[in-house]
C-alpha cells in the first residue's frame, strides 16, 4: 500500500495560539468546553491540571476561566465578568472576526444569517451577537459563517440566497480550513485517511469533500491500527487542524509497517 501525505497538516494557527495561551497560564484553570476538539489535546491538558467546565457557573468565584478557541457569545462573558471570574480568552483571531462582524451587522439593524451548524459551540457564541426579530427571513440580509465549513457549501448557500435576496456578506471559512479541504479535494488516489477526532468539525468536513472510494477517520493510535484497509492501494492521509503533528507522524510509522 501507498501512502500519500496530504499536506497542509498538522495545528492551524488558531490552534497554536490557543495552546500557547494555555499553557502559560498558572494555577488552577477551568477551561469552558474542550479548548479544541481532540480528544489527545484534551486529555493532555486534563493531566496538566486543567479542568474542564460546560457553563461559567460551574467555576467557583475568583478562579481563572479560560474561553476557548472557538469562542463564546457576549452573554457568557459578562456573566463570568459578574462571578469575578479571571477571564482569559484563546478565541481563534478568525472566529474572532466572524463575531466582529456579526455585531456590526446587527448594530447597523440588518438580519444576520449564519451558515453553520447549531449545535456547534462556534455557532452558539456566534448567534449570542445578534438579535434577529421572529419573523420570516426579510429581503435585505447580511450572512456571515463558521469557519469550519465546507467551503464550497458555504459559497452555493450565499449563491442561493443572493437569487432571492439583497445580500452583504463576510461569510467564509478560515484559510486553514480551506487549504486542507482544497488538497484534499485534489487528492486523487483511492481511499482517505482523515486523523482527528469525532467532535471536530473541520475533521468532519475534510471527510465531506473526499472524493474517494472509500474513507476513513480515526482519533487514536488504536483507532489507526483497527482500520480495515483491505484492497487499499493508494492511501492518502490528511489530518484536522487541531490534531497533534506527533500524532500524525506515529500514525504513519504504524500505517508503513501493516
Amino acid at each position: 500500500m501507498k501512502i500519500v501525505k496530504i499536506t497542509p497538516h498538522g495545528f492551524c494557527a488558531g490552534v497554536i495560539g490557543a495552546l500557547k495561551t494555555a499553557l502559560s497560564l498558572e494555577g488552577r484553570v477551568y477551561c469552558l468546553h474542550e479548548l479544541v476538539h481532540n480528544e489527545l489535546v484534551v486529555a493532555d491538558l486534563k493531566k496538566r491540571g486543567f479542568r474542564f467546565v460546560e457553563n461559567v457557573d460551574e467555576v467557583p468565584e475568583g478562579e481563572t476561566v479560560l474561553f476557548s478557541a472557538h469562542g463564546v457569545a457576549p452573554q457568557v462573558r459578562e456573566r463570568a465578568l459578574a462571578r469575578k471570574l479571571k477571564v482569559v480568552d484563546a478565541t481563534c483571531p478568525f472566529v474572532r472576526k466572524v463575531h466582529e462582524d456579526a455585531r456590526r451587522y446587527a448594530q447597523a439593524g440588518k438580519f444576520v444569517y449564519v451558515i453553520g451548524k447549531p449545535d456547534h459551540v462556534e455557532v452558539k457564541g456566534i448567534l449570542g451577537e445578534i438579535n434577529n426579530p421572529q419573523s420570516p427571513l426579510p429581503k435585505a440580509i447580511a450572512v456571515v459563517s463558521q469557519t469550519t465549513m465546507n467551503s464550497d457549501r458555504v459559497a452555493e448557500i450565499v449563491a442561493e440566497l443572493k437569487k432571492t435576496h439583497e445580500v452583504e456578506t463576510a461569510a467564509q471559512v478560515c484559510n486553514a480550513t480551506k487549504l486542507r479541504q482544497d488538497a484534499v479535494r485534489n487528492f486523487e488516489g483511492d481511499a482517505l485517511l482523515v486523523l482527528g477526532s469525532a467532535n471536530s468539525s473541520n475533521t468532519r468536513e475534510l471527510g465531506e469533500v473526499a472524493k474517494c472510494a472509500k474513507v476513513f477517520r480515526a482519533g487514536t493510535i488504536e483507532e489507526v491500527k483497527a482500520l480495515d484497509l483491505t484492497g487499499v492501494e493508494v492511501l492518502g492521509v490528511t489530518s484536522g487542524a487541531s490534531t497533534p503533528e506527533n500524532f500524525y507522524e506515529e500514525a504513519i510509522n504504524v500505517l508503513a509497517d501493516r
